[in-house]
């Protein structure tokens, strides 16, 4: 299978500190801001992100993994910290790739339940192939791909985004 590389390893520090830059910018005045990791490399992500974001503001960030099947949105979602840990704050919603918006509308669906300050989201690679009126706030790349494309992130000690 051909693999080609979309974002290296020091192209995706490069998209991680920008984008904590952005969130920086919209949560300025927040004293605590969660970022919400889909299971997975979208938790990965928003460990990636917390790191970056301590290093560059006092912003208190709290992790929050995010438990999705992404087979079966609908089946129950559930988080790593209790809703009053989030309620009244401002939260990310962060996975690696937007697909097609399902698990992020997924996402978001679960945490309307609960009275937010804001919801936003942030992806490190945006497929523009929306089927859902969701849309990513914050985001690494933008790529014009085909439908039978597909693009894997993998973390680890030299990161690496492909398109296959």
């Amino acid at each position: 299978m051909d693999r080609n590389i979309i974002l290296n390893n020091t192209q995706i520090q490069q998209k991680i500190k920008r984008i904590a830059y952005q969130i920086l910018e919209v949560c300025v005045k927040e004293k605590t801001v969660v970022l919400a990791g889909i299971v997975g490399n979208g938790f990965v992500f928003a460990q990636k992100l917390k790191k970056e974001l301590n290093n560059i503001s006092n912003i208190d960030c709290v992790l929050c993994e995010v438990i999705i099947d992404k087979k079966k949105p609908l089946n129950i979602i559930n988080t790593s910290i209790k809703p009053e840990e989030y309620q009244g704050k401002s939260l990310i919603l962060v996975d690696d790739v937007l697909n097609s918006g399902t698990t992020l509308i997924y996402g978001v669906k679960h945490f309307l339940a609960v009275p937010l300050k804001q919801l936003k989201t942030a992806v490190l690679v945006n497929r523009d192939h929306i089927k859902y009126p969701i849309k990513a706030d914050f985001k690494g790349i933008s790529l014009s791909t085909s439908i039978q494309e597909h693009v894997t992130v993998e973390f680890g000690k030299e990161s690496v985004a492909y398109l296959a």
